[in-house]
């Protein structure tokens, strides 16, 4: 497991390497179910549900209104909406969450603005 910054590292290295599986960039607005591999950047509108198995970075311009189970989340936009994560889950400014966190690791920086629930689980969501 990593800091934040070897995080962001990480993701910036796969935006420069070609290794983003998608990116749904400010101005953008999609509404629906988006399964995917890799890692995906979402900085647009989003509303629904999203399921993978690796990488959602929610980007600060962002705004998601949506059901979430991935590996792992990294937050900086305006989420609103239920995350299950299977290792981490990092919020840092200028987030904005309402909802409810089911992650082993939940990392919430100063500034982030955090209302609801977080619950800390031992691994994957459907076990409990």
């Amino acid at each position: 497991m990593g800091s934040i910054n070897q995080i962001e590292k990480q993701v910036s290295e796969f935006k420069d390497n070609g290794k983003i599986t998608a990116l749904l960039e400010q101005g953008a607005n999609f509404e629906g179910r988006l399964t995917f591999e890799g890692t995906v950047r979402i900085s647009g509108k989003f509303k629904g549900e999203i399921f993978t198995n690796d990488t959602l970075v929610i980007g600060p311009s962002a705004e998601i209104d949506a059901q979430v189970e991935a590996n792992i989340v990294i937050i900086s936009g305006k989420v609103k909406g239920n995350i299950f994560a299977r290792q981490r889950v990092v919020m840092h400014p200028p987030a904005v969450f309402r909802g409810t966190v089911t992650t082993p690791s939940l990392r919430i920086d100063e500034g982030v603005v955090f209302e609801g629930a977080s619950y800390m689980s031992r691994g994957s969501p459907s076990n409990p």
